[in-house]
């Protein structure tokens, strides 16, 4: 796989019939390695290694509904409370990022109301905090540390 932008972290990987898995620590599970899969490993570990942030508040691969419609969040960041602190949308490396990528997690925050927005490809990083009394987003250089966020 790809080198990314991210610190570098151990995985565990699995081989069965010819398919590579990697071990998702919050799902407790192996699952295949495609290379969004690579992006969302990377950054739960750096969430969690980097950034401070418990597992037991991060969820990975659920879905939601959007304008009646199924979709499936990557990563959502829980403050103690219950509400939501982070959505992380991942795409795969070769993935541009461009408007389409925010109009996504931005229609996707207009039903969790997350505080941070971060979307990552693992090459580049773009991080957001919602300005939710004028409806539009500010970019910051990074997301807060665990540490430093209002609970």
């Amino acid at each position: 796989m790809q080198e990314l932008n991210f610190p570098k972290f151990s995985f565990r990987f699995k081989n069965s019939e010819n398919k590579i898995s990697i071990f998702d620590s919050i799902r407790k599970k192996f699952v295949i390695l495609q290379p969004e899969e690579w992006v969302r490993q990377h950054c739960v570990h750096y969430l969690i290694n980097n950034k401070g942030y418990p597992k037991s508040l991060i969820n990975v691969e659920k879905e939601l509904i959007v304008n009646s419609l199924r979709k499936r969040y990557d990563i959502v960041v829980y403050n103690s409370n219950g509400s939501i602190h982070l959505i992380v949308e991942c795409k795969a490396p070769k993935i541009t990022i461009n408007q389409d990528t925010f109009d996504q997690i931005a229609r996707y925050n207009l039903e969790l109301n997350a505080t941070y927005l971060m979307v990552t490809n693992g090459l580049n990083h773009y991080y957001c905090q919602m300005d939710f009394e004028n409806e539009r987003y500010n970019f910051l250089k990074e997301i807060p540390d665990y540490s430093k966020q209002s609970r």
